[in-house]
């Protein structure tokens, strides 16, 4: 490993989790050629302390309780909105020389741009490595697993959907990675590099979301209509919880979140979804969508 910068920093194992992990197949827009030269650059102090650094910035710029700078009227109403202005090569740069340790906290911008050739191969690096599951909050992996567990077992299945739709929700809107995965959903309109990088964390991400689905409709006896599979349940369940956590962030009074009840709009329309696009598998009517729909809806009554 490259330690020569901070000889105060023994070995990477030293790093706080996830950084003292291998990240080689979390980074893949790294300047190198070779396998082993990404492997070895994905996982050097110097890499870690520019990932530390971009973390950090999503946070404090992204949220919850993001950092707000007054725009030069001085107007309290009156926001900087750098969009990812706040991610550029300088911005990263500066950065980190304020991580804390044990992070390296020595990199300049031509240190940053010999590790990815461009401000897209960093962010769509940084979307990775901040979407990667374990880089989540702790104990996500037995949450996830307890909540596969009550989806598929529990008595009260309805209760189970809205206690899961609304812990999901309210968790994911205060995540700075999810905050930053629907900013670049509009901003990276046009960059091929980040909308790669977002098409491939939503691939893995829900590839785990369909298999506690299949679970959950093979020990509940249901099966989806013709036409449909299980892509278009994750997707469509997907689209609704984005929608859910950026209406919450942008319009609180809305409501789509009740934190009294603990209850959230998502559950009401996972519940929605799964009626219109599951059928009993030992009883099925065999219809689509479009028909279950128009026979219990499309005719005139007058």
């Amino acid at each position: 490993m490259d330690t020569s910068n901070e000889p105060h920093i023994a070995h990477k194992s030293h790093l706080p989790h996830p950084y003292d992990q291998d990240i080689s197949h979390v980074l893949r827009h790294l300047s190198r050629i070779t396998a082993t030269g990404r492997k070895k650059l994905a996982n050097s102090l110097s890499t870690a302390g520019y990932l530390a650094a971009g973390m950090r910035l999503i946070e404090r710029n992204l949220g919850p309780d993001a950092a707000r700078d007054a725009c030069a009227s001085g107007s309290r109403r009156s926001l900087e909105r750098p969009l990812l202005g706040f991610l550029s090569q300088r911005a990263v740069a500066a950065a980190v020389a304020e991580n804390p340790p044990p992070f390296p906290s020595r990199g300049g911008v031509p240190r940053l741009r010999t590790t990815w050739r461009s401000q897209s191969d960093f962010i769509a690096d940084l979307i990775n490595f901040a979407m990667w599951p374990t880089n989540y909050h702790p104990g996500y992996l037995s949450q996830r697993a307890d909540t596969t567990r009550r989806l598929v077992a529990d008595d009260d299945f309805v209760q189970a959907v809205h206690e899961t739709a609304y812990r999901h929700t309210v968790e994911s809107a205060r995540m700075p990675s999810v905050r930053l995965s629907l900013a670049l959903m509009v901003l990276a309109d046009g960059d091929d590099t980040v909308q790669r990088a977002l098409t491939e964390t939503y691939r893995g991400y829900l590839s785990s979301w369909k298999q506690v689905y299949a679970d959950v409709l093979r020990a509940r006896g249901l099966r989806l209509r013709p036409g449909l599979d299980l892509d278009d349940l994750a997707n469509a369940l997907s689209v609704a919880t984005d929608g859910t956590v950026l209406r919450s962030i942008g319009d609180p009074q809305a409501r789509v979140v009740d934190q009294e009840r603990h209850r959230s709009l998502m559950g009401t329309v996972a519940l929605a979804v799964m009626h219109g696009f599951l059928e009993p598998a030992d009883a099925p009517d065999g219809l689509t969508l479009e028909q279950a729909v128009a026979a219990r809806l499309g005719r005139r009554t007058s």
